[in-house]
């Protein structure tokens, strides 16, 4: 299956160059571009991508709303993609839906592989954002567990998925772990985030950091 791509960024060498990259990759087809959120959004309803690699700071819609707004609609995966990763940026994303973070600063063949595995349904972070999200649990004040609306609707096989997640396991790490295969890792996920009202796998790895999963 072609990976169906939306580029959103104000740039438009950035947007140039991205999609030299991503249409010579195999599987991968940019099927259109967007200077600002407003655009992407619409451009999102008109031609249903798979993925939207969005940029943040963006004249108009910013990259954070419009991911709101994309996900809110369930339209398409949203892969932030920013030169910047400032705190607000990285919270504000992934609170947003955001399926991942990355930098510009990526090499190609990292690029095109978050891509792919961000249409799979897994989650993408930049080792940058990873270090920041665990040097800020890490920081933060002891907290007894919280378990959120709609955890103990959870059955055991969903709780065991869901500590998988706040470890950052893919589909396949997941399968591997619990001795399931990745069709039913992709079930018990989107009933884990659907149970818990969560936009995306990178949320539900906050959640189960927080349940002390």
């Amino acid at each position: 299956m072609t990976v169906r791509v939306l580029l959103a960024d104000d740039h438009g060498a950035i947007r140039s160059g991205l999609a030299l990259i991503l249409n010579n990759a195999e599987g991968i087809e940019v099927v259109g571009e967007a200077a600002d959120g407003a655009t992407a959004v619409q451009q999102a309803h008109a031609l249903r991508p798979d993925v939207v690699l969005m940029d943040i700071r963006m004249p108009g819609m910013d990259g954070i709303t419009a991911t709101r707004e994309l996900v809110a609609e369930g339209l398409c995966e949203v892969l932030v993609l920013t030169t910047f990763d400032l705190d607000e940026y990285v919270h504000g994303a992934l609170r947003a839906g955001a399926a991942g973070f990355l930098l510009k600063s990526v090499e190609a063949a990292r690029l095109i592989e978050a891509v792919k595995l961000v249409a799979a349904g897994e989650g993408v972070l930049a080792p940058q954002v990873t270090r920041k999200l665990i040097a800020a649990f890490a920081a933060g004040t002891p907290q007894p567990a919280t378990k959120p609306a709609g955890f103990d609707d959870l059955t055991d096989r969903e709780r065991e998925v869901l500590a998988c997640l706040g470890e950052g396991l893919s589909n396949a790490q997941i399968g591997t772990r619990l001795f399931i295969g990745e069709t039913t890792v992709k079930t018990h996920v989107s009933r884990v985030l659907t149970k818990l009202a969560l936009r995306s796998r990178v949320q539900a790895a906050i959640v189960a950091q927080e349940a002390g999963l």
